[in-house]
This record gives C-alpha cells, sequence and structure tokens, in this order.
C-alpha cells in the first residue's frame, strides 16, 4: 500500500469521525492539511480505503456511544423511507454503509419518474427544504438535484441534515452492485428493515 495514499486515508478518517465530513470534503481537508494540495487525483485514497480507516477509529475509540447513534440514525431513516416510500427510496452514505455516528448525515436516494414530483409532495407536506446539485453518484453526465432539509431525531436530542437526492427511475439498474468487499452501497426500505432485525431495540427516532 502506497505510504502517501495511507496518510491520507488515515487523515480524512479522522476527519469524517471527528466532524463529520463527507469522504470527498475529507480527503480535500487532509490534502490541505498534510500539505499535499498539488497532489495528483490518483494519488487519493478511494472511498473503500478511507472507510476501513474510519472502520478502525471507530472500533478503537467510539465502541461504546456508535452503535446507539447509528441505531438511532437508521430507525430516523425508516421514518423519511416510509413517507418517501412512492419515490422507492434508498438508503445511502455512512447510516446505511454502518460507520455513521451523531454527526453524520443521512442520505436517502429518490428514483422518481418525474425528477419534480418529490419536490411537490414535499411543497404539498409543508416540508421546509433548500435545493442544491451534486455529482451523479454513478458517473453520469448530469448532476442530480439534492433536496436538503434538517429532522429531528428524538433519540440523539438533535437535528440531523438529511439530502434527498433526485435520480431518474432509470438510475435503479445496477444500483446494487456492491464493491470490492460485497458490500452495498445503498438499500431500500426491506433491506433496512432487515438491518435493524438484527440489531437491539431503540426508541423511536
Amino acid at each position: 500500500m502506497n505510504h502517501h495514499t495511507a496518510e491520507l486515508a488515515a487523515a480524512a478518517a479522522q476527519l469524517v469521525v471527528d466532524e463529520g465530513l463527507e469522504y470527498a470534503a475529507a480527503k480535500r481537508k487532509a490534502q490541505r492539511q498534510l500539505g499535499r494540495q498539488g497532489a495528483r487525483h490518483g494519488e487519493l485514497p478511494p472511498n473503500e480505503q478511507v472507510e476501513e480507516a474510519v472502520r478502525e477509529l471507530l472500533a478503537l475509540f467510539h465502541a461504546d456511544t456508535q452503535p446507539a447513534e447509528l441505531l438511532a440514525l437508521r430507525e430516523l431513516a425508516v421514518r423519511w423511507m416510509e413517507r418517501l416510500q412512492e419515490f422507492r427510496p434508498h438508503l445511502a452514505g455512512a447510516v446505511w454503509r454502518g460507520t455513521a455516528t451523531r454527526l453524520s448525515a443521512l442520505h436517502i436516494e429518490l428514483y422518481c419518474d418525474d425528477p419534480k414530483s418529490a419536490e411537490i409532495a414535499l411543497i404539498n407536506r409543508g416540508v421546509d427544504f433548500d435545493v442544491g446539485q451534486r455529482p451523479h453518484p454513478r458517473g453520469g453526465p448530469e448532476p442530480v438535484d439534492v433536496l436538503t432539509m434538517a429532522v429531528r431525531c428524538t433519540t440523539l436530542g438533535e437535528h440531523i441534515p438529511l439530502h434527498l437526492s433526485v435520480l431518474d427511475l432509470d438510475d435503479l439498474r445496477g444500483a446494487l452492485k456492491p464493491d470490492v468487499r460485497g458490500r452495498t452501497w445503498r438499500g431500500d426500505l426491506a433491506a433496512l428493515h432487515r438491518l435493524l432485525q438484527d440489531t437491539p431495540d431503540s426508541a423511536d427516532a
């Protein structure tokens, strides 16, 4: 393993755990901290390498708190996925992958026949949200709209950022392709319920 890449992965993982940064932002900040701003893209650690470093940090320093925080966030995700079930919601990010803490955001992907239908549904339900964009999660040529709001998690006693990525229905093809370790990058409501069946009960989110 490249020493410089491993060092960047470890520094980025620390930022993910300590500050709740997403992987891309954590890698950029780690570059600055280590004086590597000019590093070529190929020298950056892949997300999988950063994630493994995150898992190691959580096991070493947060094993007493992280499982309960993850459970609370997954229960909160269930509530929102049930509310948005007509848009084929899939949970992604750290909450799905099992590395989330109370600093993590919820990332839910919606697969819509009409890209504006999710926005209209939220407006009709009186939900306030901001609209932004992000690169297509699977490398598509066009960015996707992201609907962002703060949602209350009573179990954790705070508001959690919720990002709803609005994708085309055709993007469901290949969405459940696993990574090199056989882990999927996202899962639907049924898959999330299966994860929760294997964890202890918690108060409602």
